[in-house]
Formats: structure tokens, sequence, C-alpha cells
């Protein structure tokens, strides 16, 4: 809890001294995922290699996401609720807004399971792109502790239990690999 509470006060003291800072900062926690999640359903279409691998990347990349995000991270609540920084904290600079039944839930950080889980699988199909993916989600969970919504932990351990779960959707998708293909070249 020190190590939090040290690089959390570290991380968010920056926040409300530059708006330029600021408004970065928002973008990359806020709609950077949106960005990210608009451009991973743009490779379903993308002419550009080969079109079933591609939407066979976007499927395990989502499915692994997803799972990671309404699978993992319930569990994870239901055994360890914790209340965000904001909630905790008397002088944090909270920069967006979050729904009300979320101020409990900051451990572990949806948004770093989701999208770490985005990157792993990605990466599978595509190395360059899935760097990139890796990158981008990296920089969206800091902005997150800047903003003042999540604890360096709940990153860390998202990121983590993200890779991991994209890890295993990945060794899923290579296991059965024939099935997926067929079911995915048929509706596609």
């Amino acid at each position: 809890m020190y190590y939090d509470l040290v690089v959390f006060n570290a991380i968010n003291s920056f926040a409300g001294t530059s708006i330029l800072l600021d408004g970065l900062a928002i973008f990359l926690a806020d709609y950077l995922p949106f960005v990210l999640g608009f451009w991973l359903i743009s490779f379903l279409w993308y002419p550009k290699g080969d079109r079933i691998k591609n939407r066979l990347m976007v499927i395990v990349a989502l499915f692994s996401g997803l799972v990671a995000r309404f699978a993992i991270k319930p569990w994870v609540v239901f055994f360890y609720n914790r209340p965000r920084p904001y909630v905790t904290l008397p002088f944090v600079h909270k920069l967006i807004p979050t729904f009300f039944f979320s101020d409990v839930q900051s451990f572990p950080s949806g948004h770093a399971l989701f999208f770490f889980a985005v990157s792993v699988a990605i990466y599978g199909f595509n190395k360059k792109l899935g760097i990139v993916f890796f990158l981008a989600s990296g920089v969206m969970a800091m902005a997150r502790i800047f903003v003042g919504v999540h604890w360096p932990s709940d990153i860390l351990t998202g990121a983590f239990l993200g890779a991991i779960t994209g890890l295993i959707m990945r060794w899923f998708y290579i296991k059965y690999q024939p099935v997926a293909d067929r079911i995915i070249a048929t509706i596609f």
C-alpha cells in the first residue's frame, strides 16, 4: 500500500498543473480506448494482407479482452473490493468522471485487463501491431493513474491478468485452430 501511495502521488501530483497536460491525459485515459477499439475493428475490413487472418486476429483479440473484463474482473472484485484513490485520499486531482457504482471497484483496472489481453492476442498474429497496442495500452494505463482513477497496483495487476488471459485465449485458439478457422470462414 505504501508503494501505491508514493507512486500514485508522484504521478497524480502533475494533474492540474497544465491545461495541455491535463487534456492529453484525459484523452489518453478516456478516449484512446475508443480509438484503439475502432482501429482494431477496422481490421475486419482491412484490404491488405490475409483478410481471414485479420478477421481471426480481431475475433480472438476481442474475445480475449471480453473474457478478461467480464469473466476475470468480477471474480477478483468479488474477493477483493478496493475503492478508487479519490474515494480514500482527500486531495486527489480527479480529471475524469466515473460511474457511481464503480467507486469501490478500482482493483484490478478493467481498462488494463481488457487492453493487455487484446494486445497479447494481437501480438500472436501480428508482432508489429501487437507492440503498438502494448505501448498504447501502457500509456493509457499510466494516464488512468494521472487522472486519479486508479492505483498503480490496479494497473499492474490488470495488465498481468489481462496478459495471462490473452495467452490462454491464444492457446485455446491454437489448440482448436481448424475448428475456429472453419467457423470464421463460414461467417465472413
